[in-house]
């Protein structure tokens, strides 16, 4: 899994080193919901059933380095 040094840095706050690798990964595989930002990143949702919440994965351009990802408390299901 590529990352960023922004992802790197994030990924060592207490709230984020929770997020497992393998969930950000079923993220970018299968996710819900697919959003492209003005900026051409790319935003992905799906709910982890383990966490009972939603995570949302945002990806670089390139469409598979992770930028950040995080839970979404703001993700309201369609």
């Amino acid at each position: 899994m590529k990352t960023t040094q922004y992802f790197d840095y994030m990924r060592k706050r207490p709230d984020r080193a929770q997020i497992k690798k393998n969930w950000i990964e079923s993220v970018i595989e299968k996710p819900e919901k697919i959003k492209t930002q003005s900026d051409g990143r790319i935003r992905k949702w799906a709910k982890i059933p383990e966490a009972e919440k939603y995570l949302r994965v945002i990806l670089l351009e390139d469409g598979e380095t992770v930028h950040n990802a995080f839970f979404d408390r703001s993700y309201k299901e369609e």
